[in-house]
């Protein structure tokens, strides 16, 4: 173990150069998967180096669970054992599962509450509300139960093609499943919170990657751009979830009608290793390959230990 076991909860930081890099260099829908797989890695990573040291620290304790074995002396000398970093783990450890069960929780709440609000209304796709307040969210429910939940007070303030534009943006949200994306770095952040870059990139690329297939569905990027500076100026106290995608309510409008109103974006994948983004992809992927090679080492070493010490 040694080392190892404390390298994940540090290579998240080699991924804060693409979190800004990928949001302006990189197609909305790479960059979101990107974002989000390296985030994902590196937070389950770090959570399982964690729980190690938990186990590694607390292995010597009276009174713990474990097995006798496991405190024998030949064990000893051969984990590495640190109290204080077994100590500090565990309240570490409790305060990362309390935060993710709790933000799961509260999508799960909002989603439920918003389900409970149109069980009433016809199971339609498109679900229009009578009210003055503007925003529209798109709302999963599964296969044929999603939803574009928008408002009079929104529509009122677009024109028939830009109403077009919302519609094809909340549509690229439920088809693309943006909620899980968002989900996923909302969790890896709370678990390493060295991850928050990530979230907020992501929340910024998904809703371009849904800018984009909103422009392509009404074949011209200026209506999309101009609907969401609409929904924007209209929205302004408006409310807004961040466990539903939003028309206008997630990542910086401003930067969005500036991309929308530049060049269409190349789909290329993989960026050439010579530039800087590319250089910056390298270095999240080389750290988290690392992160997840450091775990597995730590994780098997630790294993096999105690799996010996273990009388059977």
């Amino acid at each position: 173990m040694g080392v190892f076991v404390f390298l994940p909860l540090v290579l998240p930081f080699s991924a804060w150069p693409i979190a800004r890099l990928a949001e302006q260099h990189l197609h909305p829908r790479t960059a979101t998967r990107l974002l989000t797989a390296v985030a994902a890695v590196c937070a389950l990573c770090s959570t399982l180096c964690l729980a190690l040291l938990v186990v590694v620290g607390t292995a010597q304790l009276p009174g713990n669970p474990l097995p006798d074995g496991w405190s024998d002396p030949e064990v000893r000398a051969a984990v590495p054992y640190d109290e204080i970093a077994g100590k500090s783990a565990i309240p570490a450890l409790v305060v990362v599962l309390t935060y993710c069960l709790r933000e799961l929780w509260r999508e799960r709440r909002t989603r439920r509450t918003a389900a409970r609000a149109l069980a009433g209304l016809r199971p339609t796709p498109v679900v229009v509300l009578p009210d003055a307040s503007p925003y529209a969210h798109a709302l999963p429910g599964g296969p044929g139960r999603d939803r574009i939940v928008v408002t009079t007070g929104l529509l009122n303030a677009l024109t028939s093609r830009e109403r077009r534009a919302l519609f094809a943006h909340e549509r690229a949200h439920l088809t693309a499943r943006h909620h899980r994306h968002l989900r996923t770095v909302r969790l890896a952040a709370l678990a390493n919170p060295a991850l928050r870059p990530l979230r907020s990139a992501v929340g910024y690329t998904s809703e371009r990657w849904a800018d984009e297939e909103a422009a392509t569905a009404v074949g011209s990027r200026r209506v999309v751009a101009r609907a969401i500076g609409k929904a924007a100026l209209v929205s302004r106290g408006a409310p807004a979830s961040t466990a539903l995608p939003g028309f206008a309510a997630v990542g910086p409008v401003p930067r969005r009608v500036a991309a929308l109103l530049g060049p269409t974006p190349t789909a290329r994948n993989w960026p050439p290793p010579s530039t800087t983004v590319g250089l910056a992809v390298w270095c999240a992927a080389a750290g988290t390959t690392a992160s997840a090679l450091s775990s597995a080492n730590s994780a098997v070493t630790l294993f096999l230990i105690l799996k010996a010490a273990t009388p059977l």
